[in-house]
Formats: C-alpha cells, sequence, structure tokens
C-alpha cells in the first residue's frame, strides 16, 4: 500500500546502489525531481531503463550514478546528442557505461511481460537490424506455424519512478494525456515511486485515463512541477528553450559538472532548484 512520503523519504527507503531502476515518462511526465534526488542521494552501480531516455539520463550518467542503460532511442529531443551519455559510451567517463539497445516495440513488450510475470515477450521484430549483436533478444520458433518470431526477456526493475498529475489521500495515483510505458513499468517492478503535482480528495478522473491503485505502490510523493523541463498535460508547458540550452551546458565537462554542482548538488530539494531557476530557461 502506497505512503505518502518526503521524496527524500522515498528515494532513501525504494532506490539502493546497485539497483535496477526504470524512470519512465514518454514527452512528458518525466520524473526529473525524483531522478534528481537519486543524484543527490549519491545512488551509484544503477542500471537504468527506458525507452526514451533524454537529459535527465544524462544528467544521471554524467554525475557517475550509472554502470549500464538499457534502452530503445536515446536523445536530447528535438535537439541532437546527449553528450554525457557519448562521453560515457566513447571514453569512459566519468566511468564505462555498458548499454544494451532495443527496438521500441521490444521494450514495450518487455514491460508488458514483466508486468504479467511472464519471462519473456514475443514479437515481430529485430530482423534485418544488428540490434542481436548489442541486446539480448533472441529468435524463437512459433510452436504453431513455425514462424520466426524475436523473444525479448522481460523487465523486472527493483524500483519504477513516474510522474502523474494526481494522487488521492488514499495513494491512488491519475494520469493522462500522452503516455508511454508507465503502467506496464509500474506493474513489473518490485518497488515503485509516483511523484505527483498535487494530492486531492477525488480523483474525478478524465476518459482515457490511467488510475493506479494504492496497493500496487510503495511510495506516493507531492513534488510540484516534478516532471519540469518536460510538461505535465494539464498542468504546465514544456520549456524547450531549457532542452536547448542543455546541449551548450552538457558539451564540456566542466561546464556540465559546474550547473550540476550549483542547481543540483548545492540545492537542498527540487523547490530550491526551481527557485534558482526562476522557472524559466536553463540559466
Amino acid at each position: 500500500m502506497a505512503k505518502i512520503h518526503s521524496l527524500q523519504e522515498a528515494i532513501r527507503e525504494n532506490v539502493h546502489d546497485g539497483d535496477t531502476v526504470a524512470l519512465e515518462g514518454f514527452t512528458h511526465l518525466i520524473p526529473y525531481a525524483a531522478g534528481h534526488e537519486i543524484i543527490r542521494q549519491k545512488r551509484r552501480d544503477l542500471t537504468l531503463i527506458r525507452m526514451t531516455p533524454d537529459v535527465l539520463y544524462d544528467q544521471m550518467i554524467g554525475m557517475g550514478c550509472v554502470k549500464k542503460l538499457k534502452f530503445s532511442w536515446g536523445g536530447n529531443p528535438g535537439v541532437g546528442s546527449l553528450h554525457r551519455l557519448r562521453d560515457a559510451v566513447e571514453k569512459a567517463w566519468p566511468q564505462p557505461l555498458e548499454i544494451e539497445e532495443h527496438e521500441h516495440a521490444g521494450m514495450a513488450v518487455a514491460y508488458a511481460a514483466g508486468a504479467s510475470h511472464l519471462p519473456f515477450g514475443i514479437l515481430r521484430g529485430y530482423l534485418g537490424t544488428d540490434l542481436l549483436q548489442h541486446t539480448t533478444a533472441k529468435f524463437i520458433d512459433c510452436p504453431f506455424t513455425g514462424e520466426k518470431l524475436a523473444a525479448v526477456p522481460a523487465i523486472r526493475p527493483d524500483v519504477t519512478i513516474i510522474h502523474a498529475q494526481k494522487a488521492d489521500r488514499g495513494g491512488n495515483v491519475l494520469l493522462w494525456g500522452i503516455v508511454g510505458a508507465q503502467k506496464e513499468a509500474i506493474m513489473a517492478a518490485t518497488r515503485s515511486i509516483v511523484t505527483v503535482e498535487e494530492i486531492v480528495d477525488k480523483l474525478d478522473a478524465p476518459a482515457n485515463s490511467i488510475i493506479l491503485p494504492g496497493w500496487i505502490l510503495s511510495a506516493v510523493v507531492p513534488v510540484k512541477h516534478g516532471a519540469f523541463p518536460s510538461y505535465a498535460h494539464g498542468y504546465y508547458a514544456r520549456n524547450n528553450a531549457f532542452y536547448k540550452q542543455w546541449d551548450g551546458i552538457s558539451k564540456e565537462r566542466e561546464s556540465f559538472l559546474a550547473w550540476m554542482e550549483k542547481h543540483v548538488m548545492n540545492t537542498k530539494d527540487f523547490d530550491e532548484y526551481l527557485q534558482l531557476l526562476g522557472m524559466g530557461g536553463a540559466q
């Protein structure tokens, strides 16, 4: 059953060195506040999973939290490369980074298999690519038709972290808008944390929304603007200036470290980080 925690408590109790951690979000609802708290608490040797790692994972990799990345696309969306990710892969800075790359569909099927407590998922995919040289997918023959299909091992994170719009006082969570694999990632995990924009008395769920019952969650954490600079549908827009400015900030190790020390390591929490930014660009 979900407990309503502070973010510091939720990360301290649920994210440990060496864990496999999925911080999922697709276009919006990216859990930046939680990722920053993991950096502040100096977690190490994490295996990070996400279908679309972007700036948040660039920050976590550059700050030495990560030993392995399992993903299906990585970049600064609309801008270009993730410079800290590239530096880790190409030059082992700040430490070597192992990568396991998949197709989007393969990751989605693997999450669904994990949520269903199955050992693997099956799809038509990976044929005609060189991904099999860099990933764990294998081909199997369908026992009914003989067709060659791709099999991907289930994703079962130690902990999944997402951001959502609302939770009620019983720990039930509501999210809506563009969603990715958040629901499956939560259901596949041993432990789970959801940061939310607000705690309300009644969820009033709109059509086609997702409700995560409190009994499948470990912690619910109120963090206003917890997805910034990504957006939370119905609450605030994406801060495109931040993503553009991040390209220059992250290009060199020295400028990256200076920015992270000032804005993350030397702030006590996400509220102080947002105040430092003035809710503007990366500054």
